[in-house]
């Protein structure tokens, strides 16, 4: 087999954390290819809340360490993509039958200030009753208490293409659209096959960093010897863009069907709400919207704004990367696993689920686990320094 480049770290899928590991790679002057099928962003990328924020409701299921990290990264975004990622107001209305009382809501708040404390966003307040009646036509049947927090909106697929286009500007190549096809280990190096254009191209890699999403087994049975696998469970998220609009900002509600946390956001000059869990057994190529989601999201809608008639413009739905557990997925783990090959110098490293609002970190992560294996390079730039813009 021909090989006609090396590189340090080759990366498989072009989402936001394979963005991510290719920006903090070049960075720390290693040479890398990003391989990606479609187009940067389009499936999970671009498919999420379109939030950069600590999640709020994690401290429920006790995950601190979690939303402490996503407080940091937050105010990092809002500091390097200022163009990118901007602070809106979050409200929480609680009526009589919330499951949530008012009391742990306020503590909730008052320890997810805590965690954020220095980042100038911390704060959270009440909101009067006199200004109810502004709240974007939300329903003040049963309401008792309305809080109202800081957290942060992106374009989650320009948030993709800016990370990507900083890491080319430090020498990191993109190829697209190219498929991964297949991958040979040896004690060394990854040989690696992909096809773009019609043809195979061949080259080597130090490391392969498997960020493929939802396609991520895939990948993984794609390399020979195929290094194990982590349990996991696809878990689909359906989103709606609603004609109309909001002006006082983003709305956090509770499901009444099931009391998940629900968000009514203003999306350009639209509304999106979302999101759905629904377990998800297929080709992630297949996964679409369902009637039932749809139904739950608009009547959940409804529940809270019942003045206004929803139109849906436009659905769309992604999947999520869980552990394999038999809980409801609405409380599993948000934390990313790092699956090698190896435990002492890994050749292969698999993301296992991730969050937008931390994939800087996560890349931060999978860079400490492959060093071992990798060169010596002279750094090029501090990504903590690195402002973000799109092309």
């Amino acid at each position: 087999m021909p090989v006609t480049h090396h590189y340090d770290i080759v990366i498989v899928g072009g989402g936001i954390q394979g963005a991510a590991v290719a920006q903090a790679a070049a960075a720390r002057g290693y040479t890398v290819m990003l391989l990606e099928k479609t187009a940067l962003a389009a499936a999970t990328s671009s498919r999420s809340s379109k939030l950069i924020h600590g999640g709020l409701r994690y401290l429920e299921n006790g995950h601190f360490a979690l939303v402490y990290e996503s407080l940091r990264e937050r105010t990092d975004w809002l500091r390097l993509a200022p163009s990118l990622v901007r602070l809106s107001p979050f409200y929480i209305p609680i009526y009589r039958q919330t499951s949530r009382s008012t009391l742990v809501i306020r503590a909730g708040l008052s320890l997810y200030a805590l965690l954020a404390a220095g980042s100038g966003s911390a704060h959270f307040r009440s909101v009067s009753q006199s200004q109810w009646q502004q709240l974007d036509g939300l329903t003040t049947k049963g309401l008792k208490h309305v809080f109202q927090y800081w957290d942060a909106q992106t374009d989650d697929r320009l948030l993709t293409q800016a990370l990507m286009h900083s890491a080319q500007s430090l020498g990191a190549e993109l190829q697209c659209p190219a498929e991964f096809i297949h991958v040979t280990l040896s004690s060394s190096m990854c040989e690696i096959e992909y096809q773009q254009g019609g043809r195979i191209n061949h080259c080597s890699a130090t490391v392969l960093v498997n960020a493929a999403g939802p396609w991520v087994d895939q990948v993984l049975h794609r390399i020979d010897p195929q290094p194990p696998a982590y349990p996991i469970d696809l878990v689909q998220g359906t989103h709606l863009v609603l004609e109309g609009r909001l002006n006082k900002g983003c709305y956090y509600l509770e499901s009444p069907a099931d009391q998940r946390a629900i968000f009514v956001l203003p999306w350009y000059q639209h509304i999106l709400l979302g999101t759905t869990e629904t377990l998800f057994n297929g080709d992630p190529e297949a996964s679409s919207p369902l009637a039932t989601e749809e139904t739950y999201l608009l009547d959940c809608f409804h529940h809270y704004f019942p003045e206004k008639n929803p139109v849906v413009r436009e659905k769309f739905s992604g999947l999520r990367v869980l552990p394999a557990s038999h809980g409801a997925p609405f409380h599993r783990s948000r934390e990313i696993h790092l699956q090698c090959d190896s435990s002492q110098k890994p050749h292969v490293v698999s993301i296992y689920g991730g969050k937008l609002t931390v994939c800087r970190a996560t890349a931060q992560k999978v860079l400490h686990t492959i060093m071992p294996t990798l060169p010596d390079r002279i750094p090029k730039a501090d990504i903590s320094k690195l402002m973000l813009e799109l092309p």
